[in-house]
């Protein structure tokens, strides 16, 4: 039988990290829930034992039914009539099956009928589910909405709501219109308070919804008349029960399309408030883009972690010239690369999850009592780190999904280009997660001021005091020499106190950082399990001292006068 946990040992490695221990300490609280539920864990390896035991569910039901089903989804997809969407009968059946094994609503506490699952499971649940079909994770991910809902909804709002995701009901997060993308403070969806009825109206069109038939729906509406800004926002829940939203159409996508991308019509629709008025754009959603990003992260590991196996498949399965073409050094040299960037995101992934899991949970014991002194620097620092860290997963996970989607087809040749081949949808699939919830130059956007501010710096320096394994102590002075060219590019870019230059260079300084970070995550890797990552290790840190090079001979060959030609995508000649 497939199983996709068991088969990716790498999983359980980043499982067992040894933050994990205070991770759990702080989420079950001293193991409280024990007296109360049978399936609370009595102490720390009995919770490993129950993350352990349900990915190992979920890597079953991914491989034995998502996984087949994925084909079949993408050439069916679902279907809009009379205002409503039906699913693509496999659809159907992984959420049935889905539901039946308990995985909806894992992350939330058990009082409303979760498994209180910290973020890294969860996390790691969504990669295996990604690696056999993206398109149904979008269905399936789409539960950390409830996140939003424990953070900010009121008692009975938890109640009322985040059962029914524990249950199986599926969500939404209804931020996008036609006229805004990405700058979301400029959603006009209008918000009216209804006297009579005591409760709040929606009116208006949203655009490229995901899930958009979903069963709840957290909705970005205009609450406060006469402004255009996002401090005239406010989060909404809208129940499907009550009616008023139609799906107009549904997208028709390059790629996932088992998941619905629907445009939405509010007409008159009962909503009510999450929250407080005016924090829908500032406080609510950027909380809910961070989780949302996070997903897309492993969405992205999902995939490259498919697009090497289809990669490795062929390769020696395919003959050329009498021997496998796995053993031409032109193929086994991009099997290496793609595995090393498959490693290096997923190192990340998780250890933004890890971070983002300790920040979190300090966070919601903060609403039961006042933190130690202690506890809030700890709060301090890990909510840095995964502001700091988040950007980065997504952003450079999302493209190495592109990029070994890409040699993936690459390596099939031919038939790579035909629908025969699983890597044709992956391929697909792949194209999507550097563009939704933020776009790559968006998570530029987000990361620069870590950059510019030394943080990403002080974190590589933090990392060159941890110990490696003897053998890797050449690798790591080769990437500490990388940090002290990034450290130096840095300093050239802050010192010539140029926004224009600041601005252009902003990627490739963001990518530098992420790299060595990634180099030093693997490092780690590799002392613990040498023989998981050190052949990644080594790899990945050839790859990234030729992009650190790359962009340090860019930054430090740029002149103010070379700015000309990067202005607003001219085309004329700057003689002018």
């Amino acid at each position: 039988m497939a199983n996709f946990y068991q088969d990716t040992p790498e999983l359980r490695h980043h499982l067992n990290h040894p933050l994990m221990k205070r991770i759990v300490e702080l989420k079950e609280r001293d193991f409280r829930d024990k007296d109360e539920y049978d399936y609370a864990p009595a102490d720390f390896s009995d919770a490993m034992d129950s993350y352990e035991k349900v990915l190992d569910v979920v890597g079953e039901i991914v491989g034995e039914t998502i996984a087949p089903n994925a084909e079949e989804v993408d050439h069916e997809g679902p279907v809009c009539q009379n205002g409503r969407v039906t699913y693509a009968k496999g659809t159907q059946e992984n959420l049935d099956t889905c539901r039946k094994a308990g995985l909806m609503g894992m992350a939330m506490p058990r009082r409303y009928g979760g498994l209180n699952f910290p973020i890294v499971p969860y996390i790691m649940a969504a990669d295996i589910v990604s690696r056999g079909d993206a398109g149904f994770e979008n269905l399936w991910g789409l539960q950390d909405c409830a996140e939003t809902l424990y953070e900010f909804g009121n008692e009975d709002q938890k109640q009322r709501f985040i059962t029914r995701v524990c249950n199986g009901e599926t969500m939404s997060m209804d931020l996008t219109e036609p006229d805004a993308g990405s700058d979301l403070q400029s959603v006009m969806l209008k918000a009216t308070y209804d006297e009579k009825e005591q409760c709040w109206r929606l009116n208006g069109v949203k655009r490229f919804i995901t899930n958009g038939d979903s069963d709840i729906h957290l909705v970005l509406a205009r609450s406060e008349e006469g402004t255009r800004d996002g401090r005239g926002l406010s989060m909404f829940i809208y129940d499907k029960r009550n009616g008023g939203v139609d799906v107009r159409r549904i997208e028709n996508k390059m790629g996932i399309k088992g998941s619905p991308t629907c445009e939405l019509v509010y007409k008159n629709a009962k909503a009510e408030l999450c929250g407080e008025r005016k924090l829908g754009l500032i406080k609510y959603v950027m909380a809910l883009m961070n989780g949302a990003r996070l997903g897309i992260a492993a969405q992205s590991v999902g995939l490259s972690q498919a697009a090497y196996n289809e990669a490795l498949a062929y390769a020696q399965d395919r003959k050329q010239f009498g021997k496998a073409i796995v053993e031409f050094p032109a193929v086994s040299e991009m099997l290496s690369l793609m595995k090393a960037k498959l490693e290096a995101s997923r190192s990340l992934l998780y250890q933004t999850a890890r971070y983002v899991d300790i920040y979190k949970a300090l966070d919601d014991i903060a609403k039961e009592r006042k933190l130690t002194p202690e506890e809030r620097k700890e709060q301090k620092t890990f909510a840095k780190l995964a502001d700091a860290f988040t950007p980065l997963a997504k952003g450079i996970g999302s493209e190495f999904a592109n990029q070994n989607a890409y040699d993936c087809i690459q390596i099939h040749g031919g038939s790579g280009f035909m629908k025969d081949y699983t890597c044709e949808r992956i391929y697909r699939d792949s194209r999507i997660t550097s563009i939704y919830e933020g776009t790559t130059q968006l998570q530029t956007v987000a990361a620069i001021r870590y950059v510019t501010n030394g943080s990403y710096l002080a974190c590589i320096r933090d990392f060159e005091q941890q110990a490696v394994a003897p053998e890797l102590e050449d690798l790591k002075g080769r990437v500490k020499d990388m940090a002290d060219r990034y450290a130096a590019a840095v300093t050239k870019v802050t010192e010539a106190k140029n926004q224009e230059m600041h601005d252009l260079v902003a990627r490739r300084l963001t990518e530098m950082a992420g790299y060595i970070i990634m180099c030093h995550l693997l490092l780690q890797d590799a002392s613990k399990d040498p023989g998981l990552f050190n052949k990644s290790a080594q790899v990945f840190t050839r790859f990234a001292e030729a992009e650190v090079d790359k962009h340090s001979l860019f930054v430090f060959r740029l002149q103010e006068a070379d700015l000309a030609y990067y202005r607003s995508g001219e085309t004329k000649g700057t003689e002018e």
